[in-house]
């Protein structure tokens, strides 16, 4: 039988006492869907499951800007600080950890990406943009290579005022504290999100579909902003 689920918090359970990477997330736009949670298990790995709230799983399209990824002490400047964005799901493996599961990562150098996919995460490399006039936000990535098949997505999100108190399920969306890479749990560890919530002013998303998933019906259930935080990752676990 497996071990109680751990419960939803806005900090780690699981400290990162001796990180192996550290990398600032900013200007991070959330944007998420419902999902059948039949429709998500065939894309977890194995010994996980679907992680849901009232019979609902979520898929998310998240992206942000990557600051000074690199070793503790020893950002890379200009190859760790590239725009980004992932699709992903929720599990929870048997030890009852809830992790983000990433389907696809896109990334605006090249390097960043390669060193990805010999973790086992699924990056590719794109042409990407941020762009920020006042409060409103813009996101455009599009695929490069000849595996490309043109996908495209494009954000853009008018950011509002801060929020006080997140719901539940804006909590069980932000608050991960971890990934599944190659059957393995990589740990990770940072501050509460400062969280906005956001209008979405448009959309325009291959990027979801790509992956394999169903096309996204209707509006998103959830459309947050953030101005960032720093994070840090531990050693992976079994």
């Amino acid at each position: 039988m497996g071990s109680a689920v751990e419960p939803v918090t806005d900090r780690t359970p699981r400290p990162v006492r001796h990180p192996v990477l550290t990398q600032d997330w900013r200007d991070v736009c959330f944007v998420h869907w419902t999902l059948d949670p039949d429709t998500a298990a065939p894309f977890l790995p194995p010994g996980t499951r679907p992680d849901a709230v009232d019979g609902d799983t979520y898929v998310g399209l998240v992206a942000f800007r990557m600051v000074g990824t690199g070793p503790p002490r020893l950002p890379v400047p200009y190859l760790g600080t590239f725009c980004e964005t992932n699709v992903r799901l929720y599990a929870v493996d048997r030890y009852g950890r809830r992790g983000v599961v990433f389907l696809s990562l896109d990334a605006e150098r090249a390097l960043p990406a390669l060193v990805g996919r010999t973790v086992g995460l699924p990056y590719q490399w794109s042409a990407m943009r941020l762009t920020r006039d006042g409060d409103r936000c813009t996101y455009s990535c599009r695929r490069r290579g000849p595996d490309a098949a043109g996908a495209y997505g494009r954000i853009v999100v008018r950011v509002g005022a801060p929020v006080t108190r997140t719901t539940p399920l804006e909590r069980f969306l932000t608050a991960r504290w971890g990934l599944y890479a190659r059957g393995r749990y990589l740990p990770n560890e940072h501050p509460p999100w400062p969280l906005h919530r956001a209008d979405l002013l448009d959309l325009a998303d291959d990027l979801v579909p790509a992956t394999g998933l169903p096309v996204p019906v209707g509006p998103p259930v959830s459309v947050l902003w953030s101005p960032g935080v720093p994070a840090r990752f531990g050693l992976p676990r079994r």
